[in-house]
């Protein structure tokens, strides 16, 4: 069980299952609530699990420990989260989980996309197959057929 928790590939799966989670979750609840609104009461959450997650694990850092690059970065990858945030909820507003979270998983495609173009990752052609798989499930998911 030990190993299972140390592997990435656990994790992975876990997120994927919050984040299901997440899109049904949402959509009850946003039913009489503006989307806007329910994004903020969802980062307030966020903020309150994770400084406990923190004082209990006793991994709070230093703000000082922390270079100025990554703080740059944190802060851009915050505000596109907030972003993400809140345009995902405004789609979940207008319409079905079953079509909103598949295409918001094309973040899955652009991830890959743009690893290769700034971070310089390189894909295989099998990983590229999966990208483009992923991609074209979710553009067939998101049709209302």
């Amino acid at each position: 069980m030990k190993y299972l928790f140390s592997s990435w590939q656990a994790w992975a799966l876990l997120s994927a299952a919050f984040a299901a989670l997440t899109a049904i979750f949402a959509k009850i609840g946003i039913e009489n609530v503006n989307s806007d609104f329910a994004t903020f009461v969802r980062t307030i959450v966020i903020l309150l699990a994770i400084g406990l997650m923190l004082f209990l694990t006793g991994n709070w850092q230093a703000p000082a420990s922390v270079s100025g690059k990554s703080w740059l970065f944190l802060v851009l990858s915050g505000l596109a989260t907030g972003a993400s945030w809140l345009c995902y909820f405004r789609a979940l507003k207008m319409g079905n989980a079953a079509q909103v979270a598949p295409v918001d998983k094309l973040s899955v495609v652009l991830v890959a996309l743009f690893a290769v173009l700034f971070l310089g990752e390189r894909l295989s052609p099998a990983h590229w197959l999966g990208v483009c798989m992923v991609g074209g499930g979710a553009v067939l998911l998101a049709l209302k057929i």
